[in-house]
């Protein structure tokens, strides 16, 4: 039987048998017969596709037709370019993508973008789990639906290559691989296009290589919204360190020729550019877009007369490359090749199960043993600024200082950046003196914008590094938390494992912070992140536990590629004492370099009680257990050595792990203490503690007699209001006392 067409395939397989494709405004020259007909069956490839999943949506069988129909002449950007290049595309590049695959032998990108189409597991990018344009052997990692966000990305990777080459290291792209990043018109104008193409210019005027080719796909509407004419060149051309290049996308030879000569530039000078192809836009935003509804028939005819395709199939005839029959001919039996292959596509299997779907959140991988620590003169050295604290017990910050001395002296490819991190050391001093230790290279001040900080992570990592990135406040988060959300944490996820973000994001935040504040200094929400699957928080409220904790984010995220967020508690950094001014309880000995936490999720365990050193195993049964993290967790320590002048046995856990949360080992931490109060310096709603009493109840069905105490839900004011609205350690004794009334009668 023969296939069935969609009808624009069958009028334009009508206008070649009659002979009345419009002529061809073009030879095309500059490519040559082989060149030409090459990018041509890209071209047509892509067409092919679009129209075979809107037939197969029309049967339920494919579920994305956002297609590409217009922008075809990506392919000759494609051909621009090297195998090696790092492409992180727009979603109109099917031709690109196509095109690329050429480069590889033994490429099967029409089985596999049909793959993806139908959400088939065998799909070799995302194993179903969404349509990518993506492949790990094309160095093409995966986007969705991307409004930008892959720009800070981009930028991120075309730095990380340089740097690679400064220090010797050896990533996933060579020396002189150039970035590809394309997108649309529409998307220029997001923040975060504008933040990137800042950041890569802000870079340039200092010198610093930065090896990206920006492409905009400019075809003049963002969905039903037109982009004015003229705004894409008046925004962009005029930035003198982003040399820029035009070209007419339906011109196959002058969008190659302006491609070389864009990509030259770029991997010559190491300096960024930008590519303005003027495309067209074909068949609406997507399948369901009903284009009828803003535009004019008379508009939409327009356009339709300036089909890509249709200007290159007329330019293979004239110059005598196929006949007209041969034409018919090749058109046909690639219609009906992609029909079979669509029909196979369509009946592999799909995912049928929850545990399928999340397998490629955070894949397990092979024990990865850890580089060797230096030896101990060089350690010696690099200590040798701080020789005179050596041996002393230590704050929270000196500790994460140390603690980042070791871990970039024993791991070659770690990198450290973000604002004020270089000279002066961060805002709290947690990074000074690793400038001087480790340079400039792997000591790095960036601009102020979290969104680019966010995308040189992602782009580091995904060349091999280990990033550690620096968010100054948490509160500072929050407009770029889209890097971590949609592009760092599913890159596992929509490449079924193959890619990885594997970072660590330190951020200093919590509440209690004294001498300034406000919301923006004294954020207690961490809420976005208990949100996103496959990614860790980790959260220290001493130095001993924070050194502990930071080696082991950065084991994780160079064994098991893992995103790790250090949330780092403001109040608590030089937080010396305990009980009373001068008593140094809250100073810690500093865990040896070899000294590891055994697993993620346990948690540390105080025992308290009257009559008895602290941290000693209680006598009897603990009364009462309070579960806490961070500031919480140092104000339950204050209350219960209180309680324990007044005979309360209490055992104490610091959970440490926030995200995912461990409840089975917190369980066993409980043992058969049924009375539990959970302190948590964040909001009532949507706080960890809400987590906490649901696992906890789920666990246990009616064993533990729960209760807790939070902070309001509210922001935080300016200076001493700031503690009405948080626990205190009063609270926590009163709620005791309540608790345990019973037990303790006056």
């Amino acid at each position: 039987m023969a296939p069935a067409f969609h009808p624009w395939l069958q009028q334009f397989l009508q206008q070649i048998a009659s002979n009345s494709l419009a002529p061809a405004s073009s030879l095309q020259q500059g490519l040559s017969d082989s060149e030409l007909y090459r990018l041509w069956h890209s071209q047509l490839c892509s067409r092919l596709l679009d129209l075979q999943s809107r037939l197969l949506q029309a049967k339920g069988q494919s579920f994305y037709t956002i297609g590409s129909a217009g922008h075809e002449g990506n392919a000759a950007v494609a051909a621009a370019l090297r195998l090696t290049d790092p492409a992180f595309l727009h979603y109109r590049s099917g031709a690109f993508f196509i095109e690329r695959s050429k480069q590889l032998p033994g490429s099967t990108p029409l089985y596999d973008m049909l793959l993806s189409f139908c959400a088939a597991s065998d799909d070799p990018i995302s194993g179903g789990r969404h349509k990518v344009l993506g492949s790990l052997a094309l160095n093409i990692p995966p986007q969705t639906s991307t409004i930008a966000s892959q720009l800070p990305k981009a930028v991120g990777a075309a730095f990380a290559i340089d740097l690679s080459k400064r220090l010797g290291h050896s990533g996933n792209w060579p020396a002189d691989a150039i970035v590809l990043c394309s997108f649309g018109d529409a998307s220029a104008n997001h923040s975060t296009a504008q933040g990137a193409i800042n950041t890569a210019c802000w870079a340039a005027y200092q010198h610093v290589p930065l090896p990206v080719l920006f492409v905009c796909e400019d075809n003049g509407l963002g969905i039903s919204t037109p982009t004015p004419p003229g705004w894409i060149e008046q925004s962009l051309a005029d930035r003198p360190e982003l040399r820029y290049f035009a070209a007419d996308g339906s011109d196959l030879a002058q969008t190659y020729a302006v491609a070389r000569k864009a990509a030259h530039y770029v991997r010559s000078k190491r300096q960024p550019a930008i590519l303005h192809l003027s495309t067209v836009r074909l068949f609406g935003h997507a399948g369901a877009d009903t284009e009828t509804a803003y535009r004019s028939k008379s508009q939409i005819d327009a356009e339709l007369a300036l089909d890509p395709l249709l200007a290159s199939t007329a330019c293979l005839l004239a110059r005598g490359i196929l006949s007209q029959a041969g034409l018919h001919s090749a058109v046909s039996e690639l219609a009906s090749q992609i029909s079979r292959v669509a029909g196979l596509a369509s009946s592999r299997p799909k995912l049928s199960s929850a545990a399928q779907v999340m397998a490629a959140i955070a894949p397990e991988r092979p024990a990865l043993p850890a580089p060797p620590l230096p030896v101990s003169s060089i350690r010696s050295a690099i200590f040798d600024y701080d020789k005179h604290n050596m041996g002393k017990s230590q704050h929270l910050a000196k500790m994460l200082n140390w603690t980042l001395h070791d871990l970039f002296a024993q791991y070659s490819n770690t990198v450290l950046f973000g604002e004020d991190v270089a000279k002066k050391g961060g805002v709290y001093g947690v990074s000074q003196h690793l400038l001087q230790a480790f340079g400039g290279n792997r000591v790095i001040n960036t601009l102020l914008d979290e969104q680019s900080i966010l995308g040189m992570a992602i782009g580091l990592a995904q060349q091999g590094f280990i990033p550690i990135a620096e968010i100054q406040f948490l509160a500072y988060v929050h407009n770029a938390e889209d890097q971590i959300r949609g592009e760092a944490a599913t890159l596992p996820f929509f490449s079924n494992g193959q890619y990885h973000n594997a970072m660590v994001v330190r951020i200093a935040g919590l509440a209690y912070q004294r001498g300034f504040g406000g919301h923006f200094h004294n954020d207690n929400s961490f809420a976005v992140f208990r949100d996103i699957p496959g990614i860790i928080v980790l959260c220290p409220s001493n130095g001993a536990d924070a050194a502990l904790l930071l080696r082991q984010a950065v084991q994780l995220a160079y064994e098991q590629k893992r995103l790790v967020i250090f949330l780092e508690p403001i109040a608590l950094y030089m937080t010396r004492d305990l009980l009373s001014a001068g008593d140094g309880l809250w100073l810690t000995d500093y865990p040896s370099p070899d000294t590891l936490l055994p697993a993620l999720g346990e948690p540390a365990v105080f025992n308290q009680g009257p009559n008895q050193g602290p941290n000693q195993s209680p006598a009897a049964q603990p009364e009462l257990t309070i579960i806490s993290y961070g500031n919480g967790y140092y104000l339950s320590r204050q209350a219960a050595a209180e309680l324990a002048d007044s005979g309360y046995s209490l055992r104490l856990l610091d959970i440490r792990c926030l995200v995912p949360l461990h409840i089975e080992a917190i369980v066993a931490a409980l043992a058969d203490c049924q009375q539990v109060l959970i302190v948590d310096e964040c909001r009532r709603r949507g706080s960890l503690s809400e987590e906490l009493f649901t696992g906890l109840c789920e666990a246990r069905p009616g064993f533990f007699k729960l209760s807790r105490i939070t902070a309001a839900d509210s922001f935080i004011p300016l200076g001493a209001a700031a503690y009405s609205v948080l626990p205190s350690k009063q609270q926590i004794i009163d709620k005791v006392q309540q608790l345990l009334s019973a037990e303790h009668p006056e």
